[in-house]
């Protein structure tokens, strides 16, 4: 877990507000799917990871028929399901978290 200590640590230091160096602050199309997903439901949660379960199916039935057209949605499934496992995730350890603070 040192990454993520890492990372936290980089995004809490100041930045420099030259054009040199850093990143920039136009929005990726990872971090606007993840600022989308913390948006929705847990209930939209599931459904979307039932949905991204069943393309993966697609995906591994078309490959092993020889139909697989679209190689790079592989990748693309299989993040967005981490993405959502890993909202879930958190979602359930700050309620756990929560009902052990009241109790």
């Amino acid at each position: 877990m040192a990454t993520r200590k890492a990372k936290a640590a980089k995004a809490a230091a100041p930045q420099s507000g030259g054009k040199s160096g850093g990143k920039s602050t136009g929005g990726s199309k990872a971090a606007v799917a993840r600022t989308k997903l913390r948006a929705k439901g847990d209930v939209e949660l599931r459904e979307e990871l039932i949905t991204l379960r069943r393309e993966q199916f697609n995906l591994r039935m078309q490959r092993a028929t020889g139909q697989s057209a679209k190689p790079d949605q592989w990748s693309k499934v299989r993040r967005n399901i981490a993405r959502i496992k890993t909202l879930l995730g958190e979602r359930a350890a700050r309620a756990a978290a929560d009902v052990g603070a009241k109790g």
